[in-house]
């Protein structure tokens, strides 16, 4: 990781930038946008919450190790403060983060430029401001940063190497169900400065990310969410959002998926036809707490098949609330060519172990070929699970495995080797992509086997997928069926057919589309059959 991490510095900082530096003058306003600079780098004192935030990694000029960085002011009023302020650094060769969260004082806020004077609780004053020439006049998009902790501090010059990225593609986004936010990133920009961390101060160098962010989105009392930021070897950055219903669904749109990338300095583009699936799971060390740790991105726009890796996975912050925030390496191709990258992850939507319950059977008769069936009840998104089912004939003394890696709640079970009368108890583990969530469910009671199946006798049903009439092959003698039933892939009994109205053609017109089953009742036993409603 280290060896990519110093790739994409020397890539960024001794590559000579061709672009058009139109936008670095003050007053700056991007073609439709909503933001302008230097004043939307200001307080917006009719917005409810707001706040400055930048990241980084950096490099010891001297003793050539390397750090990461997260510092955010926060425009939240409550207890008496105007705010908090949240800094977070991290040694990367002893993976030991030091983190503090302190509330403060806003001594100087301007609604004009940036220029955060902060008076920190029990800390000395921090600033955050552009930068002024030797007449006083603001220089476009370059920034000092001061700020300390009990551990260590920063104190920081930055200069922005591309023009704003603009989510939303004009500065504003709604994000979940009620909120909205004006939003700019600072994509990329080169650090220089010094890094004290447990009384020592060393030069540093490196690479940083500034977002901004004013409206009612409110990281304490909104849907919980995972942010990413991506600073590719191409040139290319991304900022990108899934964010949580309180179902843990991400509903297929753009106030809950959003990819907002820098291309070059003539294209950005902002979508939400992306996929973000998570590839590994971490435990906090005391157990409380479970966040994704790896993550792999894909989108048909410019190919992006992209894999996302936490440097450290106990990168986690404990006030003002427990959420995680850590530097990233990125690998994997765009548009077919390679690039590597770094970045970071904020992870707001923490997981749990998944928790089951058998539907079917439950103490009734079973029969080999009815499905067994199960509820997952704490459902997750970004959790997906599949399912190991085991039985037991011998009061769950041992379990016997009969399928791995099951992706539906059901499944049809044809074992010849059970007999009449067998006891058996069922077994169903969920499992998370790398086992690290895993819940299981054992049957609260025990099923009657009832052996028989409709292979013994060669029936079949057709045409299967159907979608008005079912019919038996060969059909059977009349009064031979006592009672016949459709049921679903849930156990649940649709319809009863009395067997004095059972014939070998079946009316399954007002069935939904799905999978479900036909469980005919013979004088010496019943067989169940599988078909398919289109």
């Amino acid at each position: 990781m280290k060896c990519i991490y110093l790739l994409l510095i020397a890539t960024t900082f001794l590559s000579s930038y061709s672009y058009s530096q139109d936008w670095k003058t003050f007053p700056y306003t991007p073609a439709g946008s909503k933001v302008s600079f230097p004043k939307d780098e200001g307080r917006h004192s009719t917005e409810p919450v707001e706040w400055w935030y930048t990241s980084g990694q950096l490099k010891g000029v001297n003793s050539g190790k390397t750090y990461s960085y997260m510092l955010t002011y926060f425009y939240f009023p409550a207890s008496g403060f105007d705010g908090f302020r949240i800094l977070n650094i991290e040694d990367d060769a002893s993976g030991k983060v030091y983190e503090e969260t302190r509330p403060l004082h806003y001594t100087t806020l301007s609604t004009t430029h940036l220029d955060i004077q902060a008076s920190v609780y029990n800390r000395a004053n921090e600033s955050w401001s552009n930068k002024t020439d030797g007449n006083g006049n603001l220089i476009p998009f370059e920034y000092t940063i001061k700020a300390a902790s009990a551990s260590g501090g920063l104190n920081l010059d930055c200069k922005s190497l591309k023009r704003p990225l603009l989510p939303g593609d004009d500065g504003y986004l709604d994000q979940g169900a009620e909120n909205y936010t004006y939003y700019y990133s600072q994509t990329r920009n080169t650090v220089t400065g010094k890094l004290t961390l447990n009384g020592i101060t060393e030069d540093v160098t490196g690479t940083s990310w500034i977002d901004r962010q004013y409206g009612n989105f409110n990281p304490f009392t909104g849907e919980k969410y995972e942010w990413f930021q991506l600073q590719l070897s191409n040139g290319m950055d991304i900022n990108l959002w899934n964010i949580f219903t309180v179902e843990n669904t991400i509903p297929d749109n753009e106030k809950y998926r959003i990819l907002a990338a820098y291309v070059d300095e003539s294209t950005q583009y902002t979508i939400s036809d992306f996929t973000i699936e998570r590839l590994a799971f971490n435990w906090m060390p005391d157990s409380a707490m479970c966040y994704s740790a790896k993550w792999r991105l894909t989108s048909a726009k410019n190919n992006l098949d992209l894999t996302i890796t936490s440097n450290n996975n106990n990168s986690e912050i404990t006030l003002p609330f427990r959420f995680f925030e850590g530097a990233t390496t990125i690998t994997g191709t765009v548009n077919g060519q390679a690039v590597t990258g770094i970045g970071f992850a904020e992870l707001l939507h923490p997981y749990e172990h998944p928790a089951l319950a058998i539907k079917k059977p439950a103490g009734e008769i079973f029969n080999a070929a009815l499905p067994i069936s199960w509820q997952l009840l704490n459902p997750d998104e970004g959790r997906p699970v599949t399912y190991d089912i085991e039985y037991s004939v011998n009061n769950k003394v041992t379990f016997t495995p009969i399928a791995q890696g099951v992706k539906d709640t059901f499944y049809l079970w044809n074992n010849s080797s059970l007999s009449n009368d067998d006891s058996i108890w069922f077994k169903i583990t969920a499992n998370s992509i790398d086992g690290k969530l895993k819940g299981t469910a054992v049957s609260t009671s025990p099923s009657a086997v009832m052996a028989g199946n409709a292979d013994s006798l060669q029936i079949k049903l057709f045409p299967n997928p159907v979608s008005n009439d079912l019919f038996l092959q060969p059909g059977l003698p009349a009064n031979s069926v006592t009672q016949g039933k459709i049921i679903d892939i849930n156990g649940r009994i649709i319809r009863v057919i009395p067997g004095n109205l059972f014939s070998s053609k079946i009316d399954v017109s007002f069935l939904p589309t799905g999978v479900y089953f036909l469980k005919l009742y013979l004088p010496e036993r019943s067989v169940v059959l599988k078909f398919v409603k289109r």
